[in-house]
C-alpha cells in the first residue's frame, strides 16, 4: 500500500464535501473545487475523515498495478490540497531583479504588464480565482505575491511568469521565486 495513500484525510468543520459519480466536490470559505477520480480507487467517508483504498480485481490483480499504486498517493494529496486550499489558501512569491524590471497591475481588467528589458512590454491576463499584489522594494527588486485557493492554478501561473525571464546564472537578473537558490557561474577570465 502507498505510504501517503493510506493516511486518512481529516475534514475540518466548515468544509462541505460531496461525492457523486467518481467526482469529489469540496466547498469552503474561500471557494469551491472539484476533482474527477480515475483508476480503480474507492473513496470511503466516515464522520470527519476520508480514506482512499485501491479496489482489488481478481482477474487482472489491479491492486498491485504500478500505475494504480501511484494514483493512490496522488489522489490522496490532491484531495488534501483541495481541502487546505478552500480553507486557508496558498501563496507564492516571485521577485523581479534587474535594472528597469517592473510590473504594473490592473485589477479591474485582471492584467499584468511586465517590463523585462525586451523591446516591448509583455501583457498577461490572470485568472479571476487569483489575487495579485505588488510590493516595490529597494535595490532594484520588485516582489510579486500571488494567492489562490487552487494550488494547481497558482503553480502553473507562477511558472508562466517565471518563464518570461528566467534567472541569469552569471548576473543573477531575472524572475525567481523567493528563497530560490540560483547557482552562479563564473564569467570569462582574461589570461595575463
Amino acid at each position: 500500500m502507498s505510504r501517503i495513500g493510506k493516511r486518512n484525510i481529516i475534514i475540518p468543520k466548515n468544509i462541505l464535501i460531496k461525492m457523486k459519480n467518481n467526482v469529489i466536490y469540496v466547498t469552503g470559505p474561500l471557494g469551491k473545487l472539484y476533482l474527477k477520480i480515475r483508476g480503480d480507487l474507492k473513496i470511503e467517508r466516515a464522520e470527519n475523515q476520508i480514506t482512499i483504498k485501491r479496489i482489488e480485481n481478481q482477474i487482472t490483480r489491479t491492486e498491485n498495478n504500478k500505475s494504480n499504486k501511484s494514483l493512490h498517493g496522488l489522489y490522496r494529496m490532491l484531495i488534501n490540497n483541495m481541502i487546505i486550499g478552500v480553507l486557508y489558501g496558498f501563496k507564492k512569491e516571485l521577485e523581479l531583479k534587474g535594472v528597469g524590471y517592473k510590473v504594473a497591475l490592473d485589477n479591474d481588467k485582471k492584467v499584468l504588464e511586465f517590463n523585462l528589458g525586451y523591446s516591448h512590454n509583455i501583457v498577461m491576463n490572470f485568472p479571476k480565482d487569483l489575487r495579485v499584489e505588488i510590493k516595490n522594494e529597494t535595490n532594484q527588486k520588485t516582489r510579486l505575491i500571488l494567492r489562490s485557493y487552487d494550488k494547481q492554478l497558482l503553480g502553473i501561473f507562477a511558472a508562466k511568469i517565471r518563464s518570461l525571464r528566467k534567472p541569469d546564472p552569471y548576473k543573477g537578473k531575472g524572475i525567481r521565486y523567493i528563497n530560490e537558490y540560483i547557482i552562479k557561474k563564473a564569467g570569462k577570465t582574461t589570461v595575463k
